[in-house]
């Protein structure tokens, strides 16, 4: 069986523990505590150290999914967590107030994964009007360009498997 860790990252809210309860074979190990500072406001319980789900997709493959922590102070879980993966996905939360910056920020946040090791990295906007996403597909195309050509942008809702297993599905093939 073709084992695959992938690394999902982005900022609080984004939707990483969600997608990880979705797509999860088998019930995840999530390390989410109440929250205590300023995302409180945003939510009420925010993950610390990672979550952990895995699934397997065919009678060969298994996937690792491991989700980081949003907060930049957590920042050095990414290092951690992102050792023998083999794909990154950056999740953004399209309703937020800066999207693009946020993209921007995880983009140079994992340069070293995504230019240095070529590492497979797909972008997966999550929490948007997908009839009339603002801001839109093309603009965030244009964000990742910057660090390299050709990473797929995928608008999706982390709470759906079937979009979960297409951006998957996507990361595995690019």
């Amino acid at each position: 069986m073709f084992e695959h860790k992938i690394i999902f990252t982005g900022p609080v809210g984004s939707g990483k523990t969600t997608l990880i309860k979705a797509f999860s074979g088998s019930d995840p190990i999530l390390t989410e505590v109440r929250a205590s500072d300023d995302v409180s406001k945003i939510k009420d319980q925010t993950t610390v150290a990672m979550d952990y789900g895995s699934v397997i997709l065919d009678a060969e493959t298994k996937v690792h999914l491991y989700g980081t922590p949003g907060q930049k102070r957590f920042d050095f879980m990414w290092e951690i967590l992102s050792r023998g993966s083999m794909g990154l996905v950056i999740l953004i939360n399209g309703s937020a107030e800066k999207p693009l910056e946020d993209l921007h920020f995880y983009l140079s946040a994992f340069k070293d994964l995504i230019i240095e090791q070529d590492l497979p990295v797909v972008v997966g906007i999550n929490q948007v009007d997908k009839d009339n996403p603002m801001p839109n597909r093309s603009d965030y195309k244009g964000i990742t360009e910057q660090f390299r050509i050709g990473i797929p942008v995928l608008l999706m809702d982390a709470r759906e498997e079937r979009e979960v297993r297409r951006l998957v599905m996507t990361l595995l093939f690019s």
